[in-house]
């Protein structure tokens, strides 16, 4: 059943397309919400937490690959830095998958892990591309010392109170006189100074688990308390960009894409090994002629063609949760959006995905209804908003605050809406504008709004949270920006280069 609410009086926009020390806490919950701390609390150490990386001349992408699935994956035992495992025929089978998926995209180098799991992936990966691959020790993963080799459940027996602040506290576990944790960070941060200072224009890393999510969370300024909380699956994809400032300054960074897998990123009922009873869907709608050019001045703008495609592909992608609830934001494009969710799974019975239709209410939040803040920011700067990874980093200092308020009340009432429910298995599609929802993963991440631009997101893509131990425990990022469900009309991971203004 739809709900329809009285349209919400202004003008929305719509916009073209181109072809560490963070808080203690990593997933606001709804009590940190309620009472939100003011600028003079934040902790002075997040406010300039971010890295400082030496100065590029041109735009700089990195795309980061986890290796397929090992025999020690396979059998549950801890591989650390170790080099006794080799992939599967699951695992060389998932390269292959990546090979595919990233065939039509052009790379300057390869960086790897030397270990023979991620240089085999490497090596699938790479094909017969001509250009060199390169073998970079820091790249090995986590140095894990007297657990490695361990099943998971020798390690436990063996080693009790460390095992479990392993499992429970990575970011302060120790073992032989080591912070593995610590250490990776480290070994990250030296990482990214090799590979910046590369002159290719477009690299790929393959590598381990632990040191991508390292990567990625040191890029972007996260610290040590992010372990476990940025996903990094088996042949996982996620691309950083690096985008140069003047006056020699450290580039801005942008996580473009996080761990996009070749199986459907919404089909598993876990999230990094630990069951997930509540899951947040985050999707971005569908494409308005209005993409095309620059925002717009129409009211009710629908769907165009590609909009109307990236809605039913979404929708697909969908039936693989049955959902309890689908918000959207008031604008029309976010709830054609919606509706074609809906539809889909109010036929889950005929589509074969249920025995039974899936009715499912869509509710209209005007917390989610930041496209006028938008829209006047472009009025008062003048300047058309091209949405490039890091476009919301234009915004002036009212705007991006006001944006970042706005986002705090739809986090707090997404929240409370979750605790509305009663079913334990709870799954929450949130329809609305990528502005908006690049915001909430800033929230969500128990961010500031300094970290507004630290993602990108485009139409038609879904990011996924995962709660593994409930809404008051740390939310888990399962991917963010993944379009593969799209098809043919998917975001490429790489694009061309020619001119970095396609950044």
């Amino acid at each position: 059943m739809v709900s329809v609410s009285p349209p919400l009086l202004g003008k929305p926009f719509c916009f073209r397309r181109m072809s560490p020390s963070p808080l203690s806490t990593s997933c606001s919950s709804l009590r940190e919400v309620e009472k939100p701390p003011s600028d003079s609390n934040v902790r002075p150490e997040l406010r300039s937490s971010k890295p400082l990386f030496p100065a590029i001349a041109a735009a700089k992408r990195v795309v980061l690959v986890r290796h397929g699935q090992s025999t020690w994956n396979e059998e549950g035992r801890i591989q650390g830095s170790s080099n006794h495992s080799v992939l599967t025929a699951k695992g060389e089978s998932q390269a292959e998958t990546s090979r595919q998926m990233l065939l039509g995209d052009s790379f300057d180098v390869c960086f790897t892990s030397p270990l023979i799991r991620s240089k085999k992936t490497a090596e699938i990966i790479w094909g017969s591309r001509e250009e060199a691959m390169v073998a970079e020790p820091e790249l090995r993963e986590i140095d894990l010392y007297s657990f490695q080799g361990l099943l998971k459940h020798e390690g436990k027996e063996k080693f009790g109170s460390a095992y479990r602040q392993w499992q429970k506290d990575a970011a302060n576990f120790s073992i032989d006189g080591h912070y593995p944790v610590r250490e990776l960070w480290v070994r990250a941060e030296s990482c990214w100074n090799k590979i910046l200072a590369h002159e290719g224009k477009s690299v790929l890393v393959v590598a381990h688990n632990a040191v991508n999510q390292a990567l990625v969370a040191s890029a972007i300024g996260l610290g040590t308390e992010y372990f476990r909380i940025l996903l990094q699956s088996n042949c996982g994809v996620s691309v950083l960009d690096f985008i140069p400032r003047p006056g020699g300054c450290s580039p801005h960074v942008c996580l473009n894409r996080l761990n996009q897998t070749p199986n459907s990123p919404v089909a598993c009922g876990s999230s990094g090994g630990r069951r997930t009873n509540i899951r947040i869907v985050f999707v971005c709608n569908g494409a308005t002629q209005s993409n095309e050019t620059v925002f717009s001045d129409m009211r009710y703008e629908p769907l165009n063609m590609l909009g109307i495609i990236q809605s039913q592909k979404t929708a697909e992608l969908l039936l693989d949760l049955k959902l309890n609830c689908i918000v959207s934001s008031p604008w029309i494009v976010s709830v054609d959006t919606a509706t074609a969710i809906c539809e889909v799974q109010e036929a889950a019975d005929c589509l074969g995905a249920d025995c039974v239709p899936r009715y499912v209410e869509v509710k209209r939040m005007l917390e989610l209804d930041v496209e006028p803040v938008l829209h006047r920011a472009q009025k008062t700067s003048g300047n058309t908003f091209n949405v490039r990874p890091g476009w919301l980093v234009a915004l002036n200092d009212r705007d991006k605050s006001e944006l970042w308020a706005q986002s705090k009340k739809a986090w707090k009432s997404l929240l409370q809406e979750l605790y509305g429910e009663s079913d334990p298995e709870q799954n929450m599609v949130v329809v609305a504008h990528p502005a908006v929802h690049t915001a909430l993963i800033a929230q969500c991440l128990g961010l500031t709004a300094e970290w507004i631009g630290s993602f990108h997101l485009d139409s038609g893509s879904i990011s996924v949270v995962d709660f593994p131990d409930g809404l008051g425990g740390r939310g888990v990022i399962r991917c963010i920006n993944y379009t593969a469900h799209l098809g043919r009309w998917s975001i490429p991971v790489t694009r061309s280069l020619a001119n970095d203004e396609e950044f």
